[in-house]
């Protein structure tokens, strides 16, 4: 080989290896699952949660005041469904939520928290669409923070045990609804 092309060689070497270092830390794929990062707000959050890893805890209140943990939760299926009132596809979705959480009240916890909206604005969506799960408010959208929401709807499954199942980000159809809850032991 000659001066230029070690020189050539050399030089893809270092590109390389300084790409490789900022995906490692740069993207914070070397920092684990409990990597802090910020995002617009400013705020520092957790990573956000991932498929076979705790769901974070948070905790809200409903329309009534009532303060609502996940961790509450424990022994349950809970889906958490994250929606506002302008979003179409939440609308379509919300009564096929309802009816699974009809049908399996022992086996199924659903826990709605919707996008940081006034209390008047989802009073009126529930009585509306005569939802009678869980419909939690989200001042400040902390928890869409904390589970790093980036569309309506997002559902995410966790097992009785507290661990994230399944992820779903957009509208369920019922069979996809179905197929969760099955995967999960309820239902089939």
């Amino acid at each position: 080989m000659n001066r230029k092309e070690i020189l050539f060689v050399l030089a893809g070497l270092f590109i390389g290896a300084g790409l490789g270092i900022f995906l490692y830390f740069g993207l914070g794929i070397g920092q684990g699952k409990t990597a802090i990062q910020s995002n617009p707000t400013g705020r520092q959050l957790i990573s956000a949660p991932f498929v076979g890893s705790p769901a974070p805890e948070f905790e809200l209140n409903d329309l009534n005041g009532a303060t609502w943990r996940l961790s509450d939760q424990k022994g349950k299926i809970t889906l958490i469904n994250f929606w506002a009132t302008w979003c179409a596809p939440c609308r379509l979705e919300m009564p096929t939520i309802q009816e699974r959480a009809d049908q399996y009240p022992s086996d199924l916890a659903v826990l709605a928290i919707n996008f940081d909206e006034s209390p008047d604005q989802v009073q009126s969506y529930i009585s509306e669409l005569d939802l009678r799960f869980a419909v939690l408010l989200d001042p400040g959208a902390k928890v869409q923070d904390l589970y790093r929401v980036r569309g309506y709807p997002t559902t995410i499954f966790v097992d009785e045990a507290g661990i994230v199942r399944f992820q779903h980000i957009g509208i369920l159809s019922e069979d996809q609804l179905d197929g969760y809850l099955q995967d999960l032991g309820v239902g089939g």
